[in-house]
């Protein structure tokens, strides 16, 4: 095969150039496509309450003040709390690694608060290492492995119910989403959030764990 000579490879070169641009366009209109569709599925999870009975109650984690839960963990953890109460399982599991508190995590304040609402202490599992939300579905996914486990109800914020059943659910578990009750967000923040982890399990799907 003769190589081009060098007008013809100078008008290849300005071909590509030229039409690099919209390549770049098509991809990231298709990536945006995507990420809009799940954003969607997110939005729908978000307000279904899947909540029967399962082997675990798994009660995700969010900040907490000095061994002391968030307004947030604590609302989690309540409506973890009345599940467990309605008899939907025998024991919870609370997650969440230290946040940069050199004393506490956040599962073992789960875990201590629960105590507290007379939870027996054996009832309760805890996983206390993980710094993002993949990390601690991971580490719930080998706990249940470990135990004899095979399905939960997953309380959290609604919007992060489905990124969460889908990484357990990759590992082969049975899951179930139970949001815990929150204040009404706007509109343009509630579509926020659920593109915010949209844009998290793509992420997630494309190896990157946050």
């Amino acid at each position: 095969m003769r190589r081009p000579t060098w007008p013809a490879a100078k008008n290849h070169t300005a071909i590509m150039k030229r039409f690099l641009p919209i390549t770049l366009l098509v991809a990231f209109a298709v990536a945006a496509g995507w990420i809009v569709s799940i954003a969607i599925e997110v939005r729908r999870q978000s307000v279904i309450d899947e909540a029967r009975a399962a082997d675990v109650i798994v009660v995700l984690g969010a900040a907490e003040y000095r061994g002391r839960p968030s307004p947030v963990l604590r609302a989690r953890l309540d409506h973890g709390l009345a599940l467990y109460r309605r008899g939907l399982a025998p024991k919870m599991l609370t997650t969440g690694g230290a946040g940069g508190d050199p004393v506490f995590t956040e599962g073992e304040v789960g875990r201590a608060y629960l105590v507290g609402k007379n939870v027996p202490s054996e009832a309760i599992l805890v996983e206390p290492e993980g710094a993002s939300t993949a990390e601690s579905t991971v580490a719930v996914a080998e706990i249940m492995n470990r135990t004899g486990l095979r399905s939960c109800v997953v309380v959290t914020d609604g919007y992060h119910i489905y990124r969460v059943k889908k990484m357990l659910e990759r590992r082969g578990l049975m899951v179930y989403g139970s949001p815990r009750p929150s204040q009404e967000n706007g509109w343009l923040r509630q579509w926020w959030l659920c593109v915010r982890q949209a844009a998290g399990y793509g992420l997630w799907r494309l190896g990157i764990r946050i």
